[in-house]
């Protein structure tokens, strides 16, 4: 299960160093466990809100009428492949690790290379937050805090521990897992797209349910210089309409048989069915991300590893906004 870690163009920004130093604020209470509900009401904190994009189901969806080229672009042969999962790889864990936090930490000092199209205050991140891929990787480090308490998630780009309670990081983000609220138009956020990791992550606890009810963040080789609803940032190699922009939904085909795959694997797969994949960034060709976790098992997600490019559609997913600035989904 070798990882290859795809280049990451972005916007070029200058590189000012913001320092933000903030002493905590009021203290709340932890919030209860999301992966369960209590007396029968909704999670306390999701990862998204339930209209969101995220949740929206892209099965009875349009092909999208440049599905062909798209697909082609990323690698119609190309193997999907799941870049999470557990143990170790080369030396290093797999996938993004979220550090759960339940209660409120006080701030830390983060400085940013691309602070003018970051959050540059308000991150609260715990001494044990975790690095994706360990400490010493070389890729893009991303951390994942989800803030049980504050119901947040605050997310990192190539984040670097500087000691005590402080952080670098080239980009950051901060977002209110109940609200559906975008970035900026044009803002980045820990992800080329702009968009939010936690909710776009394959998490063990929805795999060991049998559902994962939401898309799957992805990577492709090389994108368009352009973006489309709810991405707000793009980080194209060419400005080149046959390849995909950030955003864009993809979809495993009604058509592939899931039916032999193992409980973990056909939990991927079916949300890949319903709810597709949204491009993130740039990686390599089909890596659909999740989280590391000791509890994935390895030789299971590996049966995903059949499926191809070609087993993928583009959808046409314009009819799902609402408004350009909301990641809330229009009735339907």
């Amino acid at each position: 299960m070798k990882r290859i870690t795809g280049s990451r163009p972005r916007k070029r920004i200058p590189a000012i160093a913001t320092v933000v130093t903030v002493t905590a604020a009021c203290l709340l209470s932890g919030a209860a466990d999301p992966g369960g509900k209590a007396g029968g009401k909704a999670p306390a904190c999701p990862t998204a809100p339930s209209d969101s994009f995220w949740h929206a189901p892209v099965d009875a969806l349009p092909v999208h009428p440049k599905s062909d080229r798209y697909v082609a672009s990323i690698g119609a042969t190309e193997p999907l492949h799941p870049d999470f999962g557990s143990g170790l790889v080369e030396g290093r864990p797999f996938g993004i690790p979220i550090t759960v936090s339940q209660t409120t930490v006080p701030e830390s000092k983060v400085s940013l290379d691309y602070a003018e199209e970051s959050d540059t205050s308000g991150y609260r991140i715990p001494p044990d937050a975790r690095v994706e891929n360990g400490p010493a990787s070389d890729g893009d480090r991303h951390v994942v805090v989800w803030d049980k308490a504050l119901c947040k998630s605050y997310e990192l780009f190539d984040a670097e521990r500087q000691g005590g309670n402080a952080w670098h990081a080239g980009s950051g983000a901060i977002f209110d897992l109940r609200s559906n609220a975008l970035r900026p138009d044009g803002w980045t956020s820990a992800d080329a797209a702009g968009l939010a990791i936690l909710p776009g992550l394959a998490r063990y606890e929805e795999a060991a349910g049998g559902r994962i009810d939401h898309a799957i963040r992805i990577t492709v080789p090389r994108s368009d210089q352009s973006y489309v609803w709810p991405a707000r940032h793009q980080a194209g190699e060419a400005a080149d309409s046959s390849l995909p922009p950030m955003g864009l939904r993809l979809r495993l085909k009604s058509s592939v048989d899931t039916s032999g795959l193992a409980p973990q694997a056909k939990a991927v797969a079916e949300a890949l069915k319903k709810y597709g994949a949204i491009v993130a960034d740039n990686g390599s060709p089909w890596y659909i991300t999740g989280e590391e976790n000791a509890g994935w098992d390895n030789a299971q997600l590996d049966g995903l590893k059949a499926f191809k490019g070609s087993d993928f559609e583009a959808v046409d997913a314009s009819g799902l906004q609402q408004t350009p600035d909301s990641g809330a989904v229009a009735p339907q």
